[in-house]
């Protein structure tokens, strides 16, 4: 296989990243992407036509607990520190203009 990614195209990307490259630095990315992309010519050539699809690789399981109902704080005591309050709520300066 040929390569796909050339100096050029890593010279374009870095340009539009605002990226300053030294030229071994272009050689080394263009390199290490065309080994990428054989990697993946090489990863087409399998038959997959038999795997499901999914979403992942292993199953996963949801860690979860029971919810369990337990008396919450008092709204006075909440409030008892509050350097500003109103009817039941905390008060604070509004942010949106």
């Amino acid at each position: 296989m040929k390569n796909i990614i050339t100096d050029k195209d890593v010279e374009y990307v870095a340009k539009l990243s605002r990226l300053k490259l030294k030229e071994d630095e272009k050689h080394k990315f263009t390199e290490q992407l065309n080994n990428i992309f054989k990697y993946i010519e090489k990863l087409n050539e399998l038959d997959i036509s038999k795997v499901e699809p999914t979403s992942h690789a292993i199953a996963l399981q949801n860690v979860t607990r029971k919810d369990i109902f337990k008396p919450s704080v008092s709204i006075e005591d909440a409030l008892k520190n509050a350097p500003d309050k109103e009817q039941g709520y905390f008060r604070v300066p509004a942010i949106i203009e």
